[in-house]
């Protein structure tokens, strides 16, 4: 039986997003999150790398454009961090495990675990249900949102940072490593948002020119009361075309909200932006999803 019903596809076309219950077994939650508290204990973070990560528009051009680590991150392991987990000399003032927004942006190809979970056949099977053809992979991150602390998504479409032409060929794969709710930040969604288009696109600037990124188009303001929660229960997967409005709020909760996330494009006939901060590399061209 497939773990994708025509209903799933049906709600995903109509709606931009679904939640499907048990990609993932509870026991495999707990080894992606402990091999990746293995990597936080082991991270040497160098002092010009200890960069916040914040959707802010302005902070956004700031602390993850301007900096080389961010935009040079598509093929290796990297860490962002939480606001105010360093002081003024940059170390720490919360526990290493706890200081961290997520890690990217390759554990896909780096990490077995995670490469395993990746080109697993129920993710390979959710694919060929949605028809694609030729897909690959374009990034993966771990996103903590970590207790207390775990900042807001400001409402977003993917396809602002990750665009192609045309339009519609990336989809989010996000794994619950945790119960995601609304108390500890899960996602919400404005359904049928997809059908849009979009309205602003973060690019690469001209080679020598700082900042490294900026955004083009103009920022959408959305009304609250068109947003709908989508909680997944550990082990569950939420698919998320690229155009669907969604963001999440503060994790108040003494809860984690661990996720596991990556990004599919359809290869078939499409143009993949040179404008993009997300560029595949020779060390890491994008990795075919069909194994």
């Amino acid at each position: 039986m497939d773990f994708m019903t025509d209903q799933d596809v049906q709600r995903y076309q109509e709606d931009g997003y679904v939640v499907l219950d048990g990609l993932l077994t509870s026991q495999e939650c707990d080894e992606l999150r402990q091999r990746m508290a293995e990597i936080v204990e082991r991270m040497d973070v160098p002092e010009h790398c200890r960069t916040t990560f914040s959707t802010y528009h302005d902070e956004q051009l700031k602390t993850q454009g301007n900096a080389d680590y961010f935009i040079t991150s598509g093929d290796k392991i990297r860490f962002f961090f939480e606001k105010g987990v360093f002081d003024d000399k940059g170390e720490f003032i919360v526990p290493k495990q706890r200081s961290l927004n997520k890690v990217g942006h390759a554990l896909h190809a780096y990490e077995p675990l995670y490469e395993k979970v990746t080109h697993s056949p129920k993710v390979q099977g959710i694919a060929k249900k949605l028809g694609l053809v030729s897909p690959v992979i374009l990034q993966s991150m771990f996103i903590f949102k970590q207790p207390g602390i775990g900042g807001e998504v400001t409402p977003h479409q993917d396809a602002t940072f990750l665009y192609t032409e045309p339009l519609g060929r990336v989809m989010g794969v996000w794994i619950a490593l945790e119960d995601a709710t609304i108390n500890n930040g899960c996602l919400w969604f404005i359904p049928g948002s997809h059908n849009s288009g979009i309205t602003r696109r973060m690019v690469r600037t001209p080679k020598g020119t700082f900042p490294l990124t900026d955004f083009i188009g103009r920022e959408q303001t959305y009304d609250d009361e068109k947003f709908v929660a989508a909680p997944v229960k550990k082990g569950g997967v939420i698919l998320i075309h690229g155009q669907v409005v969604h963001r999440s709020a503060e994790n108040t909760s003494e809860e984690s909200r661990h996720v596991y996330t990556f990004h599919i494009m359809e290869a078939q006939q499409t143009r993949w932006s040179p404008d993009n901060w997300l560029q595949p590399t020779e060390d890491l061209p994008f990795p075919p999803l069909y194994t």
